[in-house]
């Protein structure tokens, strides 16, 4: 089995790829690419993102060819896909970070500012954060709920489907900290910062 990160130059993402490297060990081959053709052919996909939505979404579409392979692999073909952090928010249909972005449209809604009620609570919301998980996701497989996770982000996903949410953080309101659609996981929070629980979701998202 081969799980493929995309490189799309989207910030620093040597460490999403060394957690997932120690997870696979010779298992499984973990690819670091931006080449279609290997994204094409993988079992599963990571998409990281650092930085803000739109320089994320900027940056896939500068790879001709990118966001469509993007779609075929996660909506025609249905094969897993892992969104992270910045990764997860392109799944919306739109950002307001800088300035209104076109996101990827995989789940219906909006990336916003968290509210930090004037100032209340600190942006970005950054450091370790309990989870609420709200519903048995397949990347929560023997997970305990109020795990703490890492985080570092001032903008959060708001589904319009309620149902495709798996876990929320407490931050000044029940923010989404990850969703699960089919075959479409996103985690807000870093999984590969996230100590041994980080990496037991990184393994169960090889074993699915």
């Amino acid at each position: 089995m081969n799980v493929t990160i995309v490189d799309y130059n989207s910030g620093n993402i040597s460490s999403v790829i060394n957690s997932f490297k120690e997870v696979a060990q010779d298992k499984v081959k973990i690819e670091v690419t931006s080449d279609l053709n290997k994204i094409k052919s993988s079992d599963k996909v990571v998409l990281p993102g650092q930085g803000s939505f739109k320089s994320c979404v900027d940056a896939l579409n500068k790879i001709d060819g990118l966001t469509s392979t993007l779609n075929e692999f996660a909506i025609t073909n249905k094969k897993p896909l892992l969104g992270i952090c910045v990764g997860l928010q392109m799944f919306a249909d739109i950002g307001y970070e800088e300035t209104e972005t076109k996101g990827l449209g995989w789940i219906s809604g909006k990336v916003s500012k968290i509210d930090n009620q004037n100032g209340k609570f600190k942006l970005p919301h950054i450091g370790w954060n309990q989870i609420n998980i709200m519903k048995e996701s397949r990347i929560f497989q023997n997970i305990e709920n109020n795990s703490h996770m890492y985080f570092v982000h001032s903008y959060e996903f708001i589904p319009n489907d309620k149902n495709v949410i798996s876990a929320t953080t407490d931050y000044s309101s029940n923010i989404v900290c990850s969703v699960e659609k089919e075959n479409i996981f996103g985690t807000q929070f870093h999984p590969e910062k996230s100590d041994k629980i980080g990496l037991k979701i990184i393994s169960n998202f090889i074993n699915l």
